[in-house]
């Protein structure tokens, strides 16, 4: 990490905080407040649409940093041509809402974008082999970039937990890309994109006092997924290393979504029925779940990831120890489970999961 980046992170950290404030004001001058309702996960009206300060530090910060970082050109207009977008769309969903089909036009342009100047989907380790998986890992891709995007909207559900998944995955992963010698301009962008994660929190962490809103939430999953496609071109075990990373999020979000289609619900509905939103009810203590997150992320995925980065001939089969348990765990914390038809007194925190 060269001293220039790492000035570039503290001010980063710093200007995302001062930003976000400043937000805070102006939602509250103008009346912009996530009220609670039968599908919140929080008590308290609270002011949202903070994530557009990540949205912002983060996009100018990478103009910046490509100056002095060896950030690829396709890389840099990759993330920042599909990500503007999907906070734009994000924006006027939060403010007036909009159709499900217009978000997802524009979430399948984006993810498409990204690939066209990724060159698609790179070669993947398994084993001793390169895969090369031709038109069938493109659309893997496509609809991962899209699921990764969709899914930080649907966790965004208590306080802190978005930003805080989002600056491990983020942070953890640059650190892993440098150790395997992979590409240095993600790491630094992810770098970056933690920092500014960072000075959200500072607003957002439990009790928070702003809301990110889809502005932030579908923004950070997309960032995440096109930073993962881009480290995955230099180093080919790298998708299962960013796998691992995220997989608190993967797996709950998709438990959820497959025992909610198997008990035939929309799944387009708001609901409150992933691991952490009954966690949340269970214990009353947004703080509890979202500390309870970050501690599964710290003490036993990044070991996991860490072994698949030394040992990227076997990064395919650790994923499957990494993450078996947390679906069993999802599972048992009754994930994609319809809520009983009584009344619930939530703890404080962010707006409902979709």
């Amino acid at each position: 990490m060269t001293i220039e980046l790492s000035i570039v992170a503290v001010f980063a950290v710093i200007l995302t905080a001062a930003m976000t404030g400043a937000v805070r004001r102006l939602a509250l001058a103008r009346g912009v407040i996530d009220v609670p309702n039968s599908r919140s996960s929080h008590s308290t009206a609270t002011t949202r649409g903070g994530g557009i300060s990540i949205v912002i530090v983060f996009t100018v910060a990478s103009i910046g940093i490509a100056w002095k970082a060896t950030i690829r050109l396709d890389t840099l207009v990759a993330l920042l041509g599909g990500s503007v977008p999907v906070a734009i769309v994000g924006f006027y969903d939060d403010r007036s809402g909009l159709s499900p089909r217009l978000r997802l036009t524009v979430h399948l342009a984006a993810a498409l974008w990204a690939l066209i100047w990724l060159g698609g989907m790179p070669p993947v380790r398994v084993g001793e082999h390169l895969l090369e998986l031709g038109w069938l890992g493109n659309l893997v891709a496509l609809l991962g970039i899209v699921w990764t995007l969709n899914l930080f909207n649907f966790m965004d559900g208590i306080d802190g937990i978005a930003a805080s998944e989002a600056l491990f995955i983020s942070c953890a992963a640059s650190g892993l890309v440098v150790l395997a010698g992979g590409d240095h301009g993600v790491a630094a962008m992810g770098l970056i994109f933690s920092a500014a994660c960072a000075g959200f929190l500072v607003w957002n962490w439990p009790p928070a006092k702003i809301f990110m809103g889809d502005v932030g939430s579908g923004y950070l999953g997309y960032v995440i997924a096109i930073l993962a496609l881009s480290a995955t071109r230099a180093n080919p075990a790298a998708v299962w290393v960013w796998l691992i990373l995220g997989g608190a999020f993967f797996v709950d979000a998709t438990v959820t979504l497959i025992r909610r289609a198997m008990l035939g619900e929309a799944l387009h509905v708001a609901h409150r029925s992933h691991a952490y939103q009954w966690l949340s009810r269970k214990w009353g203590s947004h703080l509890l779940v979202t500390s309870s997150f970050a501690m599964v992320n710290l003490l036993w995925l990044f070991p996991w990831a860490l072994l698949a980065s030394l040992y990227p001939r076997l990064a395919a089969l650790i994923v499957m120890p990494a993450l078996i348990p947390l679906g069993f765990l999802a599972v048992r914390c009754r994930a994609g489970q319809p809520e009983k038809s009584q009344p619930i007194h939530p703890p404080t925190g962010t707006r409902p999961s979709a």
